[in-house]
């Protein structure tokens, strides 16, 4: 007989599966920040990832595609590396992450100098209330 014994694919299957359900946590690369809760629909999935700028509490920036995603950076850092990503693709989404305990004012200067840095559009990033189930995508 010429078949194919099948039980040494699935155990190495079964072992991939359990590697990447463990590492997939550990993957998230951010800010923690306290977003206000508000409902609204989900982004595209088929559009290219946005750049996410994020502000702190303490109104510190940081940039989803920085050297160090982490690690915050200057106001002239940050408007430098968006002016050149829009350059070089001006459809790219740009989203404003903003913790609540942000000054309004800090958040409507934040995106004024991110327009005046080639930005079309600044997107305003929120998180669901955790009492309201999301809406439907379908």
């Amino acid at each position: 007989m010429s078949e194919i014994n099948v039980v040494p694919y699935i155990d190495v299957m079964l072992v991939l599966l359990v590697i990447f359900m463990v590492t997939a946590p550990l993957l998230y690369h951010g800010v923690d920040l306290d977003l206000p809760e508000v409902s609204s629909s989900p982004l595209d999935e088929d559009e290219a990832e946005p750049l996410i700028v994020s502000v702190d509490a303490e109104g510190r920036v940081y940039l989803n595609i920085a050297d160090d995603p982490d690690e915050a950076l200057s106001r002239e850092e940050l408007l430098e590396q968006v002016g050149g990503v829009m350059s070089e693709h001006p459809d790219r989404r740009v989203l404003l992450r903003g913790d609540q305990q942000v000054a309004y004012g800090e958040v409507v200067a934040l995106m004024a100098e991110l327009q005046a840095a080639g930005v079309p559009s600044v997107g305003l990033m929120s998180q669901p209330p955790e009492d309201t189930p999301a809406p439907d995508a379908g």
